[in-house]
């Protein structure tokens, strides 16, 4: 058995932008671990309204109340990032059923790729099972009123990247 540790655990997402969902399970999740790394990474599938730098800082501004949170930016496979950083705990959010099906599909795919790495699943508030950072972004592009999904200076960069797009 290698030295992974079960009182470490990784939050993975692309976070574009970090939404009170998130910060919920990132609050969470770091009272029940001893150190929450948040790895904020790539999605082939999807292109970014913030580009890499962008998201592990403004994930940095809003997770210093959490000392026990680190923001760590990776490329590639979650499941190595994991395993690079010395945690045996992945943690995942779940909103609905839908994100259920794929979530357990890929906690089976990233246990085949390391079976030392255990997933664990924090279930979203209601208030928050609606939210999705691809949703925000369509809003701040039609100029919708976001304040009671992203914290202020989420808010501010997100407005303010949605205008720089509209003007282009």
């Amino acid at each position: 058995m290698s030295q992974l540790s079960f009182r470490r655990a990784v939050y993975t997402g692309v976070f574009d932008p970090i939404h009170l969902g998130h910060l919920d399970v990132i609050q969470r999740a770091s009272r029940i671990v001893d150190e929450l790394i948040v790895g904020v990474g790539n999605n082939p599938d999807k292109t970014p309204f913030f580009n890499l730098e962008e998201r592990v800082e403004l994930v940095n501004r809003v997770t210093k109340p959490f000392p026990n949170v680190r923001v760590v930016p990776f490329t590639g496979l979650a499941v190595r990032f994991v395993r690079s950083v010395g945690a045996s705990l992945m943690v995942r959010g779940l909103r609905t059923l839908s994100d259920m099906e794929y979530e357990f599909t890929m906690s089976l795919m990233n246990l085949n790729l390391d079976p030392e790495i255990e997933t664990v699943f924090l279930m979203s508030k209601e208030e928050y099972s609606h939210v999705s950072s691809t949703l925000l972004r369509q809003i701040a592009t039609l100029e919708g009123d976001l304040r009671k999904f992203l914290p202020p200076e989420i808010l501010d960069a997100l407005k303010t990247r949605a205008f720089d797009r509209r003007q282009k």
